[in-house]
């Protein structure tokens, strides 16, 4: 990563060795834009899929939460501080992938003579120093865009929505954010990663915009004919003492709340995967598992399908896009309300992050946990939130946002 620093296009997706189902690889790290394609919303899964069955390699880049528009008649209007395209992925140079203790580089072949070169450098860089990079640099003084008070006042007037019969469960947002701030990217990611050492950690750099994230959810991945959905919905904290963080996790896995918030978005994924899956092969997998992080516990359900014969891999990412555990039930109707309530255009924040290999099959995650940060002009940006049910109390929601943000102020400084 230290080495990759001059590089204007860096991709770099780490499992942190969490052990997980359905994983392909370690780490893979993907630098230099051969090509690229950066778009806005309007026809943007049709852009993608024609760039991804054109160039049929390796692409890396994201899907932002506003994509949404491109699905549905919806829009966004909310104030953007952070202005990343809604659409951006790149056909890289050069290609590293880990797995276990193989390392394989990848590069175009008009490049091949310089992988001993490259390599040789890496082995050079001395860590010690380069950390040292960002120690002069002035901590970022993160404010909130909404009050205590006005969180708590929109997340009664979603309950309203609720009582009314227009949503069953909303995912509501807020972001937290610093003005005229300068970071070392490399640096807060590695102190957020380690943090929080999830498995769907990624770190983006698209010329002048960044991202952090230390994700612990995988929005959808396809190998073969088989799709795979882990939606996260359920969170709990850690506790220091063993005895009572059993007790901790137990209680989620048995809480009446965070069960019908992780049911009723595993069965939206449920309707979304079967627009494009062989009639009778969606299933559910495992339902509200709990799986403990660094941070937090959470409660993690799967669900597979088949693709349908014909569909081509972007196809299965528009159809399910965005996640049904960053919107709502009925989704439609939550995107809407979500819109409405948000001070903030959510633009990378609950979008995807991932790569296609040559084959079509593809892997992403959902950006939660994650700083993004637009460089020239200096704007560092996080937002959490969490489902809102009938079930909510909104002090609690707040509180769970708090323990959702405490990595990323931490590696903030």
């Amino acid at each position: 990563m230290h080495w990759s620093r001059h590089f204007e296009e860096i991709a770099w997706l780490d499992s942190n060795s969490y052990n997980q189902n359905h994983s392909e690889f370690d780490a893979l790290m993907a630098l230099g834009a051969f090509t690229a394609i950066k778009t806005d919303y309007h026809q943007a899964f049709a852009k993608l899929q024609e760039y991804q069955q054109t160039t049929k390699d390796w692409i890396f880049g994201y899907l932002s939460y506003d994509l949404k528009n491109d699905v549905e008649a919806l829009c966004s209007t909310n104030p953007d501080g952070l202005e990343f395209p809604d659409l951006y992925f790149f056909q890289p140079q050069k290609l590293f992938l880990l797995k276990g203790n193989r390392l394989e580089m990848h590069y175009l072949s008009m490049l091949d003579e310089e992988i001993e070169t490259d390599f040789t450098e890496i082995l050079k860089i001395s860590l010690d120093d380069d950390l040292q990079l960002a120690s002069g640099k002035k901590k970022a003084q993160i404010q909130a865009r909404i009050t205590k008070e006005d969180y708590l006042k929109k997340v009664e007037n979603m309950l309203a929505y609720i009582q009314r019969g227009d949503i069953y469960e909303a995912n509501f947002c807020q972001e937290f954010f610093a003005e005229n701030s300068q970071i070392e990217p490399i640096e807060v990611f590695q102190k957020l990663n380690k943090i929080s050492g999830p498995p769907f950690a990624s770190f983006l750099r698209l010329e002048e915009h960044w991202l952090l994230s230390a994700s612990p959810e995988r929005y959808l991945k396809k190998s073969g004919a088989k799709l795979i959905s882990q939606p996260i919905k359920g969170t709990a904290r850690r506790s220091e003492n063993a005895a009572e963080d059993l007790e901790i996790a137990d209680q989620l896995s048995r809480d009446p709340k965070e069960q019908s918030e992780n049911v009723m978005i595993v069965d939206l994924v449920r309707n979304d995967l079967s627009k494009i899956a062989k009639k009778g092969s969606v299933n559910v997998d495992e339902l509200c598992k709990v799986y403990s992080f660094k941070q937090v516990h959470q409660m993690i359900s799967t669900i597979s399908a088949e693709i349908d014969a014909g569909i081509p891999p972007v196809e299965a990412l528009r159809a399910t896009f965005p996640m049904g555990s960053m919107t709502g039930a009925p989704k439609i109707s939550a995107m809407k309300i979500i819109e409405e309530l948000e001070e903030t255009k959510r633009g990378l924040y609950s979008g995807a992050v991932g790569y296609f290999m040559p084959t079509g099959d593809f892997d992403f995650n959902v950006v939660i946990r994650s700083i993004l940060y637009n460089s020239v002009k200096k704007y560092v940006s996080f937002s959490v939130g969490g489902a809102i049910t009938a079930g909510s109390i909104a002090e609690k929601e707040y509180e769970e946002c708090l323990l959702k943000a405490a990595a990323m102020y931490q590696a903030l400084g």
